[in-house]
């Protein structure tokens, strides 16, 4: 173990290392997740619409319930 003012410099390069590893894992996720967009959109699936329906997914039901009461009252307080 070598330490450089007081920092042990082997496991300060593995946790970069791991890092720089799981960013470059992200970013092929990422170009993944942009192609099956991509796909969803040259099969005519609205990717906005998509993107909410994603969103609404991970939230719990109460969440999803107020935040759809939400939209309505906003929709009627402006005449939508």
């Amino acid at each position: 173990m070598t330490q450089v003012g007081g920092i042990d410099d082997n496991r300060l390069r593995s946790l970069i290392e791991r890092i720089e590893r799981l960013e470059e894992e992200k970013k092929a996720l990422s170009s993944d997740i942009r192609d099956i967009f991509a796909e969803a959109k040259s099969a005519n699936f609205d990717v906005k619409t998509m993107k909410t329906i994603l969103k609404l997914r991970k939230m719990n039901a109460s969440d999803r319930e107020e935040q759809g009461f939400l939209l309505d009252v906003y929709r009627k307080a402006l005449d939508l």
